[in-house]
């Protein structure tokens, strides 16, 4: 795998790693703090097994709507995720290749987490840059998210 072309970011959370996997992967949570920040989610499918698909929609403030699906790979809970992602515009296949996302869920003591995310396959760095953008906001969203939503 060509490293220029691999994205990984990493965050530290002030929850469980319990309470983080499942706001991972639960899709009423998930539709509430997925996407950049200032983005509206329209549609959130998600069939978290392994060999299910999700669907995302989401318009940007500017007005764009930008569409996502992918296939879950791997799920070991509370651990790891693996999922594909590919741009889908139309319905049918989009821009830029599809990519495989590996988010990793690192237990730090009994109430913080590391989420490890890799994604590798883009075409290019400034794919790759893209997407760091956009991860780093929603990463953000997450973080507020668990902080707001204390169970």
């Amino acid at each position: 795998m060509n490293e220029d072309r691999t994205l990984v970011i990493r965050r530290i959370l002030d929850a469980p790693r319990d309470r983080v996997f499942a706001a991972w992967v639960d899709p009423a949570q998930a539709a509430r703090w997925w996407g950049p920040r200032g983005v509206t989610i329209l549609s959130n499918e998600m069939d978290v097994r392994v060999g299910g698909a999700w669907r995302r929609s989401m318009r940007s403030p500017e007005g764009t709507e930008h569409h996502s699906r992918g296939i879950y790979r791997e799920i070991t809970v509370p651990e790891r995720l693996v999922f594909t992602f590919r741009w889908d515009q139309g319905g049918a296949a989009g821009h830029g290749p599809e990519t495989v996302v590996t988010v990793s869920f690192a237990a730090l003591g009994s109430d913080r987490t590391e989420i490890t995310l890799r994604q590798e396959g883009f075409a290019t760095v400034s794919g790759r840059d893209e997407h760091r953008a956009g991860w780093s906001s929603c990463l953000e969203r997450f973080a507020d998210h668990l902080a707001e939503h204390v169970n």
